[in-house]
């Protein structure tokens, strides 16, 4: 990966910006399961979860990066130790199912749909992740390509399920955060969209240097907004539905 000098430091500044958001994050979800009702405990700790492990995996990105090059005097050289991206998908195994699990959970659905939902979305996600994976490791396009093409047919029917499968769901809602769970849904769509779109940087015409760090920032903003932010919808989902049933 030969990248200049200002790329390294994009690339290392996200990385510490990612673990600062994760772990303030982390603190914030569990110190907020006091506030809202038993029922919607087991979302916010899920959230917690997915940003504390995202946290952890931020710093050991942010180690790899460091090991990977060595600045002197402002000049930037490879050391020979790879950097390991494989961490981000270690992470994705964990975290991506946790986050459509917290979505199911906060919209507190009878025990069998939130069962069925659960599973079933948390099995494709993991899918994707794993048919993502080679692609990525992958130094040829065609390789890359083809387990793109794979990893999106869980991803499709994951937000056909999204879109489709919950919008029933949605409209069961107290009126307040009716709007409050779209929006939730949308934000998994979206951020995700991007997941996609910055794995094909390398095919589309970013190279060397420009291509490492599109992949690497694309990444890191994709992971704060799908789990962090996120994570502020789903506590606002499960605070408002408290105070409304505990107003009722």
């Amino acid at each position: 990966m030969n990248i200049t000098f200002a790329q390294y430091e994009l690339v290392y500044n996200a990385f510490s910006f990612a673990i600062a958001v994760m772990g303030a994050a982390t603190v914030f979800f569990f110190l907020s399961r006091s506030q809202v009702s038993p029922a919607y405990k087991t979302a916010l700790t899920l959230t917690g979860i997915v940003t504390g492990v995202a946290c952890y995996h931020y710093l050991r990105i942010f180690a790899s990066w460091e090991s990977a090059y060595a600045v002197t005097n402002g000049q930037l050289s490879l050391t020979g130790v790879k950097f390991n991206d494989a961490y981000r998908y270690v992470d994705w195994l964990l975290t991506v199912p946790l986050l459509l699990i917290e979505l199911i959970l906060v919209m507190r659905l009878t025990r069998a749909e939130t069962i069925a939902k659960s599973t079933k979305l948390g099995l494709l996600a993991a899918l994707m992740i794993v048919l993502g994976y080679p692609g990525e490791i992958a130094g040829d396009s065609g390789t890359r390509w083809l387990w793109w093409s794979l990893s999106m047919i869980p991803f499709t029917l994951i937000v056909v399920d999204l879109f489709v499968g919950l919008k029933s769901s949605i409209a069961t809602q107290p009126a307040s955060v009716r709007n409050l769970v779209s929006s939730a849904r949308l934000v998994t769509v979206l951020s995700w969209c991007f997941y996609p779109i910055v794995f094909v940087f390398p095919m589309i015409g970013f190279t060397g240097g420009s291509a490492t760090t599109a992949v690497q920032i694309g990444y890191t903003v994709c992971d704060i907004i799908s789990k962090a932010i996120f994570g502020v919808l789903i506590f606002n989902i499960a605070l408002r539905k408290s105070e409304a049933e505990h107003a009722s």
